[in-house]
């Protein structure tokens, strides 16, 4: 049986769920399971084209929000902290006004990921240009950004876990 670490993504959701991952470790079938469920991956392999894709989403969704000045992935973000991408805000005084700029960061682990989690990350991040807090309103902004926002969660801490336990990236 796989043990209560290397479950350490995973650790707020219900046992019954656990007891399924669990077996699929046990089984060798984890990684098997993902590529089943995401075969391929995303084409965003550029800053450039990261802050397009995640542009295009704000328009969307969020066109009144404040301006994302800068996208990129990054490969200082630490995923053992169970962050997989970052938003931060920095303001400045210039000239007698105050300037705000909005980064994001996703990890580089995600350059290699499929479509459907780049999206859940990113919309994650873009949500905070709302909701600053991880409460109901966030999820329900998540939600209705990414209408499969919680199972693609969950699957992208599968994948986390498949990393942890010294399995390969998938769609490298």
């Amino acid at each position: 049986m796989s043990s209560p670490a290397h479950l350490k993504y995973l650790g707020a959701y219900p046992e019954h769920l656990l007891v399924q991952v669990r077996r699929l470790i046990d089984d060798g079938r984890l990684a098997d399971h993902l590529r089943q469920r995401y075969p391929d991956a995303h084409a965003i392999r550029t800053d450039k084209a990261l802050y397009g894709y995640v542009q295009d989403l704000k328009d969307e969704y969020l066109r009144n929000a404040d301006p994302v000045t800068k996208v990129e992935y990054d490969s200082k973000i630490a995923i053992v902290q169970q962050a997989l991408g970052l938003h931060t805000q920095i303001s400045r005084v210039q000239g007698g006004k105050l300037k705000a700029k909005r980064e994001i960061r996703i990890g580089t682990v995600f350059r290699d990921a499929p479509p459907a989690f780049l999206r859940m990350i990113a919309v994650h991040e873009l949500a905070h240009l709302k909701e600053k807090e991880h409460d109901k309103a966030f999820y329900k902004l998540c939600c209705w950004m990414e209408p499969d926002y919680h199972q693609l969660e969950f699957d992208v801490r599968l994948y986390l876990t498949q990393l942890e336990l010294g399995g390969d990236r998938l769609w490298a």
